[in-house]
């Protein structure tokens, strides 16, 4: 019998997916659901994307692309940083990636040697404990406080650095799974931070452009030029399953990086990438979506609190809402299972973000439309009584 290597033992399920397989069972054998368990926008891709995609296939060759993205691709995302941030990015310094997770494995491999201690937020998107698990590398928390509004901060940095020294950081805002966002004037501090403890500091952007109440979401290279971005087109622009994404790295770590891309998977689809740059234009119709979650946001937190799940971490972007349960429940794995049995409304439980506390936690998301929110309201306000 073939045994699976010890990176895959090591590595977690990713219950958020384990939750859309059992909803879809559910559908199959039909019953109906509501999906909030994925961070998957359920508008389409925007029309000048599928357009620009469909006119690049009926030309009929769809070939491979540099291994770093096509250059007009690049350059758009260079541009887009003067534009959104005021920041000058070389486009040589841009990499297009099969989605952010291959971003994430870049720039773990490029910067880490097995046995690199890496701080990461906790509560904090799964993927980076199972990628760093996987690539023989630890994950360390930075347990999140409700005085710094779940946000990292530099004292927690210096402190978790102090205790068990690390080698680098990685930080979210927006952040998953609770839409956190890291103020301006914080992020600048946590860069400062990373800076004077030599740390290499990875950001994970993937949620901006999805923002709410007027904080501002602040790119690291803002403050830090030397900073690892990691971004994607997956969220606000709609294109998931498109799977593109992008990097912005420093000089020294472009060719590196070049050759992983090269050998790991040559380079990201070259439909997406055309799909991609057609995207920037596409700016209006993605601000209408957004307007969508804000105002689904806006359901949940006027009908949560009746229900016993009003205290939520701050929702400042992306389309999440997490939820303290532990008036409810101390197993949220249990509960999202009973959820979707008995109300066919499908959420994430915590311990998908956080195995120290995230049995008391559940992950709403509200990227479907408004009138599943309406829905999922409905039947939990029947189910919860």
């Amino acid at each position: 019998m073939l045994l699976p290597s010890r990176r895959v033992a090591a590595v977690a399920p990713f219950l958020a997916m384990d939750v859309m397989t059992a909803a879809a069972a559910r559908e199959r054998a039909g019953g109906s659901v509501v999906h909030m368990e994925v961070g998957q926008p359920s508008a389409p891709a925007p029309r000048a994307v599928i357009a620009a995609a469909q006119g690049a296939l009926a030309h009929g060759r769809v070939p491979y692309t540099e291994a770093l993205g096509l250059p007009a691709l690049r350059e758009r995302i260079a541009r887009d940083y003067r534009d959104r941030y005021g920041v000058d990015v070389a486009p040589e310094r841009v990499v297009v990636t099969t989605g952010s997770s291959a971003g994430f494995i870049l720039a773990f491999m490029s910067l880490f040697d097995a046995g690199a201690r890496v701080g990461v937020p906790q509560p904090g998107y799964p993927a980076y404990r199972s990628i760093l698990a996987a690539l023989d590398l630890v994950a360390t928390p930075l347990v999140l406080r409700a005085e710094d509004r779940f946000a990292p901060t530099a004292g927690l940095l210096r402190a978790v650095h102090a205790q068990a020294r690390l080698s680098g950081v990685l930080v979210m805002s927006p952040a998953n799974p609770s839409g956190t966002v890291i103020a301006p004037d914080a992020l600048r501090a946590l860069c400062a931070a990373a800076r004077d403890l030599s740390l290499p500091f990875i950001s994970d952007e993937i949620y901006h452009g999805l923002g709410y109440d007027g904080l501002p979401s602040a790119t690291a290279l803002q403050f830090d030029a030397d900073a690892i971005v990691i971004n994607s087109f997956s969220k606000y622009h709609c294109m998931t399953g498109w799977r593109v994404g992008w990097m912005v790295v420093p000089n020294s770590l472009v060719r590196p990086i070049e050759r992983l891309a090269q050998n790991l998977y040559i380079s990201a689809p070259y439909l997406s990438q055309v799909g991609a740059l057609a995207a920037f234009e596409a700016g209006e119709e993605l601000d209408a979506v957004r307007d969508g979650y804000a105002r689904n946001r806006t359901i949940l937190l006027d009908a949560l609190p009746g229900l016993g799940l009003g205290r939520t971490h701050p929702a400042d972007g992306a389309f999440y809402l997490y939820a303290d349960v532990s008036d409810l429940t101390d197993d949220a794995a249990e509960f999202c299972r009973r959820m979707l049995a008995e109300a066919g409304v499908a959420a994430t439980p915590g311990l998908d973000f956080d195995p120290a506390e995230g049995a008391h936690h559940v992950r709403f998301s509200f990227a479907g439309s408004e009138d599943d929110c309406r829905e999922a309201v409905r039947r939990l306000r029947g189910w919860l009584g």
